[in-house]
């Protein structure tokens, strides 16, 4: 059952969480299964090899990428008709798969820098939009996920260099104090459900012995005829394939600037 006033929430905030969409038994089955993946090594999409005399937790736990191209649990998953339906909901269309994710992010493990979705995915027309699923308890002290409410109205920024010691990612998007992230407190089983402009990020994980693992799906536009070449084949939520056009290139991107006192965002580019 979709709740309007979630509905609402999205179109305000650019973000909303959904609590519980999976139980207590779907997401321990999901974490065992990922986790017995992680254990085994040679996957497509893996860009760094699994090694346990690293230093870096992220070299021991990197993050699986496009899973659902050879992971029926995954692919299930992303086309799982309850995602289908809430995207459809706040998309206000149907939408296409295009990426699954699995960040395992363990005790020390760096976080992301502030970024945008559409930034990568360079949906046209419309936009993406992420169905982000936790599969542990995600809070401050693990590294939760932090988003900018409202700033899914800004166009895609421009990127700066990202502090490296903080975010495994090299590059961010800066933002005014007034539009600082704020922490997204959630329970196993919870969806937060974002759309593509929305600044978000994560700080690493400072707890002692937790992990912070979320399973992630990447969506665009039922309306879309172009996405990033990263992202091909894009599926219907019945799992069939649907031709799209290769996105090139990039775009205009906006800078911050200060107009009588206030921050705007200029286009440049």
């Amino acid at each position: 059952m979709i709740d309007r006033d979630l509905v609402h929430r999205y179109q305000q905030d650019g973000y909303v969480v959904v609590p519980g969409l999976f139980s207590s038994e779907e997401t321990a089955g999901y974490r065992d299964h990922f986790m017995a993946l992680r254990a085994k090594w040679g996957y497509p999409g893996d860009f760094s090899g699994v090694n346990a005399e690293e230093t870096d937790p992220l070299k021991k736990f990197p993050r699986m990428i496009h899973m659902h191209r050879w992971d029926e649990v995954s692919l299930r998953w992303m086309i799982d008709a309850r995602l289908g339906e809430w995207l459809a909901a706040l998309m206000e269309m149907e939408p296409f798969a295009v990426q699954t994710m699995l960040y395992f992010k363990p005790a020390g493990a760096r976080g992301q820098a502030l970024h945008q979705d559409q930034f990568y995915l360079k949906v046209r027309p419309g936009t993406c939009a992420a169905a982000w699923m936790a599969l542990d308890r995600c809070d401050e002290e693990n590294g939760c996920l932090q988003v900018a409410p409202g700033s899914h109205r800004l166009p895609v920024l421009c990127t700066e260099r990202a502090d490296t010691s903080e975010s495994f990612t090299e590059i961010t998007v800066p933002l005014p104090e007034e539009m600082g992230p704020v922490p997204v407190i959630m329970e196993p089983g919870d969806v937060m459900f974002f759309e593509g402009h929305v600044v978000h990020g994560s700080l690493p994980n400072r707890s002692a012995d937790r992990f912070r693992r979320a399973l992630i799906g990447h969506y665009i536009a039922g309306e879309a005829e172009q996405v990033s070449k990263f992202y091909h084949p894009a599926l219907r939520m019945d799992g069939s394939e649907v031709a799209l056009r290769i996105s090139e290139g990039g775009g205009p991107c906006g800078v911050w600037a200060e107009k009588n006192g206030e921050p705007v965002v200029e286009m440049r580019g």
